[in-house]
């Protein structure tokens, strides 16, 4: 590494423990690791949402993208911090999931519609405001577009996989999608 490479690695281990998963990729490109980092710690540490649904996004964003790597990162944060684990399992098998507040699932609700439809019903927003302000919805699609991000760059260039762990999707393995019954990645 280059010493600017060098000085970003000991700020990220700094704060993240270790320079890991899309921080090796990242790095490649000093400007945007940088800003990639910046972004990602507003995100997962200091944005106004709770914690609970930071990583409940950060799982949505995950399984819309299929980033396992990210998923298995952090499926225990999310159940640790309140997701119910029925909520986590229905999102894995990408089926409806059902929270335990209004604010919850309304929250649930908002990020499903604009990672799914790309839009976001007048009445969804209306719910989803009522509960998190503007300043709430703002923060959600700058942590969904983070953690979309997040997923693109794991799975453009194949970030470990975590060998240890279970595959979380069952359509998913390594980087294909499977046909569902089949022995085989379809091609």
């Amino acid at each position: 590494m280059n010493p600017r490479q060098q000085e970003l690695a000991a700020r990220i281990a700094g704060r993240r423990g270790a320079v890991r998963g899309p921080f090796r990729v990242w790095l490649h490109s000093p400007e945007m690791c940088e800003r990639a980092e910046s972004l990602g710690a507003f995100a997962r540490f200091d944005c106004g949402l709770p914690e609970h649904l930071r990583e409940l996004a950060l799982l949505m964003a995950a399984r819309n993208w299929d980033a396992q790597y990210s998923w298995n990162a952090h499926v225990r944060q999310a159940i640790e911090a309140g997701i119910p684990e029925a909520a986590v399992k229905a999102i894995a098998e990408k089926r409806e999931a059902v929270l335990d507040t209004g604010p919850d699932q309304a929250f649930y609700q908002f990020c499903r519609e604009i990672l799914d439809e790309h839009f976001v019903s007048d009445e969804t927003f209306a719910r989803a405001l009522d509960h998190f302000g503007a300043k709430g919805l703002v923060d959600t699609i700058g942590a969904l577009g983070n953690f979309t991000m997040l997923g693109m760059c794991l799975n453009t260039f194949q970030v470990d996989l975590q060998a240890d762990r279970e595959p979380p999707f069952p359509d998913i393995r390594g980087y294909e999608r499977v046909v569902p019954g089949a022995d085989r990645p379809r091609p």
